[in-house]
């Protein structure tokens, strides 16, 4: 909203200074600091009012160090992070923008799935929460809604040059471009990097329809918020890992929505995407600020409507920019920590049927429990998955030209 203000201010009044509102940095600034601020001012607040509710988290003994003395903790603080997302985005974006108010969309289904999962928890006292296959229906949901729209909507487009030769490029300087509507990706570490889902339904089917790339969009969003479901399983992890991967696809987003920037690296050109790093960095900001209570020893944890909420945003905004391949790697803590769920429980049905008892391949699983498990704490485990998530950002944003 004050981008349009200031927008007038200076069209209409000449008014000094206004014209700074025009600039996705500064605008990417502001919201990353208004997120934070409202985090740090209104933080204690909701934890408070949390807890008149008698909101807290029912604990399951799993034998963990400290584990017990965390029983009644606030929890639902999702809501915090949803705030913190919401108010600089609407505050500092272009609220036309076809990628904000899809995020937006985004923000809000997903906070109210992970919201109901947690109501039934804590209110219903029903410990498993939302039922699967009506999560599942919502993320679905939630991913159609965004296929269709990078899909089919007007305004998410590719441009694409002509080169001197007659060739085609997503990525070069010339006069002469078309805007065209594509589901194209990027392929990581790959020179000629552009994979279009359309061919390869094309290839299978002799049918040039856009279902592949439809199921590849909720694919990549239900594994991608259900990973940050997981991962939040110990004080900061998520929230923090959570930071760090919003960071990196700010950092995308602003090389892919800028022409000289994508020129220069010769990657694919979107036009408008540059707007995406408002939200991301409003998302970063949420979740910093929400770590200032959520470290170890936490005072409130995100819950559901957190956790969903981040992985869900996070994967809308890869698929945004066309980096939805590079998530295994950009996400790879999401990913590992999925992965030993699915080894640990598929080991132990296998041994249980072949040998009559169960076998484990970690001690527990997630893999930040084995690691609880195997005597770390918990402060430890978290600073050392944040270091390998720094780890993986730096190597995702070297595919801009390693490749």
């Amino acid at each position: 909203m004050l981008y349009y203000l200031f927008d007038y201010l200076e069209k209409r009044f000449d008014l000094l200074g206004a014209g700074v509102f025009q600039y996705i940095s500064f605008r990417a600034g502001m919201a990353a600091f208004v997120s934070l601020l409202i985090a740090l001012v209104f933080g204690k607040k909701i934890i408070t009012f949390i807890q008149n509710k008698q909101i807290g988290e029912t604990i399951r003994d799993l034998g963990l160090e400290g584990q017990m003395q965390k029983k009644g903790t606030p929890t639902m603080g999702g809501l915090m992070i949803i705030l913190c997302i919401i108010v600089p985005t609407l505050l500092f974006a272009k609220l036309t923008n076809v990628y904000i108010v899809l995020l937006l969309i985004a923000t809000i289904g997903f906070g109210f799935i992970g919201f109901m999962d947690d109501y039934i928890k804590v209110f219903k006292k029903n410990k498993e929460g939302l039922q699967g296959k009506f999560k599942i229906v919502g993320q679905v949901t939630l991913g159609l809604i965004v296929g269709i729209t990078l899909l089919y909507n007007s305004s998410v487009v590719i441009r694409e040059y002509t080169l001197p030769d007659g060739s085609v490029s997503t990525a070069q300087s010339s006069a002469v471009y078309k805007d065209t509507q594509s589901n194209l990706t990027t392929i990581p570490f790959v020179k000629n990097n552009e994979l279009d889902y359309g061919s390869i339904t094309c290839f299978i089917s002799d049918s040039c329809t856009p279902i592949l790339y439809v199921l590849v969009v909720v694919l990549v969003v239900t594994a991608v918020s259900n990973g940050a479901n997981i991962t939040d399983g110990i004080d900061g992890l998520a929230a923090g890992t959570s930071a760090i991967i919003a960071l990196t696809l700010c950092i995308f987003a602003y090389v892919s929505g800028n022409a000289i920037f994508a020129s220069y690296l010769n990657i694919m050109y979107i036009p408008n995407s540059g707007e995406l790093v408002i939200f991301g960095a409003a998302l970063m900001g949420a979740c910093i600020g929400f770590l200032w209570y959520n470290s170890f020893p936490a005072q409130i944890f995100m819950g559901d409507t957190g956790s969903l909420t981040l992985g869900g945003l996070i994967a809308v905004m890869a698929l945004a920019v066309r980096k939805e391949l590079l998530l295994p790697l950009l996400c790879g803590i999401f990913l590992i920590e999925n992965l030993s769920v699915m080894m640990q429980v598929s080991y132990f049905k296998y041994t249980k049927k072949k040998y009559g008892e169960g076998r484990r391949i970690f001690k527990m699983s997630p893999l930040h429990h084995h690691y609880q498990k195997s005597g770390f704490h918990e402060s430890k485990i978290v600073t050392r998955f944040w270091i390998v998530g720094i780890l993986l950002a730096i190597l995702s944003l070297a595919t801009l030209k390693l490749r």
